[in-house]
């Protein structure tokens, strides 16, 4: 199959092959002050640990929600990183900051890479610096977005979802501006950490694409909202989706990997 990520077979291997997608609930106008405890406090102690802070996000349509993915080496990686990340000093440190913006924060969607090559490239990426005192760099300001798509399937039909969706929907997708940038789908290996939930009955496929600008985006969907093939595929799939698909539109922090 080609790969419709413009994903490098060396870039490949440096994608991780375990991701979460956490969406936290948090406390009325908390979201900020979240931001800044995550973006200036806990990135580099969580990497240092061994995983992977691939991006994250304030959610444009809901104020009160913070977005962000992580990304392991696999399974024991990813309880390794987990255990010596929770049971070390930063988040010890942090962790009454961070937990006091909180209302929510056990809606996680264990992931792989939907085939070979679907995970992110970060090769070439480089995080900002955080400021003189430990303050994150305030945000650009907003030049794109990232849009991540959940569509709920029936048990066993992520792998044919995925691979219809790289030769059919992936295609029709490319336009100027447009860049899909991952998909995945469940993870179903047993939670290797349990002090932290997942939603492990889920069945999912998962993209994410960067859209130049807000408006970029509501025209790329209409744009495909009104082509017969697009229709098409949709309507081809539906056996598959066992409710409404989930749309998320994302602004990046400022040391988002992704998405900026």
């Amino acid at each position: 199959m080609n790969l419709p990520l413009n994903v490098a077979p060396e870039a490949a291997a440096l994608a991780s092959p375990v991701v979460e997608l956490r969406q936290y609930t948090l406390k009325t106008g908390k979201r900020d002050t979240l931001i800044d405890v995550f973006d200036g406090k806990l990135i580099e102690g969580q990497e240092e640990a061994g995983m992977t802070i691939i991006g994250q996000f304030r959610d444009l349509d809901r104020p009160e929600m913070f977005i962000w993915l992580r990304g392991f080496g696999g399974m024991d990686a990813r309880k390794q990183a987990l255990t010596a990340f929770y049971d070390g000093p930063v988040w010890a440190a942090h962790r009454d900051a961070a937990n006091a913006t909180m209302i929510d924060s056990d809606d996680v969607l264990l992931l792989k890479p939907a085939w070979p090559g679907a995970g992110f490239d970060l090769s070439g990426t480089q995080r900002v610096a955080v400021a003189t005192g430990e303050k994150p760099i305030p945000n650009k300001p907003l030049v794109g977005i990232v849009v991540i798509q959940i569509h709920h399937l029936r048990p066993g039909a992520e792998t044919g979802f995925a691979s219809r969706f790289a030769a059919e929907a992936a295609p029709m997708m490319k336009a100027p501006g447009v860049h899909l940038l991952a998909a995945f789908i469940t993870e179903h290996a047993e939670n290797s950490f349990p002090r932290l939930p997942v939603r492990a009955s889920e069945n999912v496929f998962l993209s994410v694409t960067r859209f130049d600008s807000a408006e970029a985006h509501a025209r790329h969907e209409a744009a495909l909202a009104a082509a017969p093939a697009w229709q098409a595929y949709w309507q081809a799939a539906q056996p598959d989706l066992t409710k409404p698909t989930e749309t998320l539109r994302l602004s990046s922090t400022s040391r988002s990997l992704v998405g900026r």
